[in-house]
């Protein structure tokens, strides 16, 4: 069973992919369809963000994936035996 400093951490996370995921999907979505000029403009970063972060995630995910294999990896290696 989870303990309850777990279970607020995975609510915490939760949350926080929620709101990443609404920030994200109104600024891909649903800014591009409102004036230029709105006030709604103020609260998000210039579009060309919307494609460079995401890639930039993405690169440095694929990065910590590669490394922790490749640590696993050099734990688990066992020199061969010469006779």
């Amino acid at each position: 069973m989870a303990s309850g400093a777990d279970r607020t951490a995975g609510m915490g996370l939760v949350l926080f992919s929620l709101l990443l995921f609404s920030y994200y999907t109104v600024w891909v979505i649903v800014l591009p369809f409102v004036d230029a000029d709105h006030v709604l403009h103020r609260y998000f970063l210039p579009r060309e963000f919307s494609v460079i972060l995401p890639g930039v995630a993405g690169v440095v995910l694929l990065l910590c994936i590669a490394a922790f294999t490749a640590v696993v990896l050099l734990k688990n290696h066992k020199p061969k035996k010469m006779d």
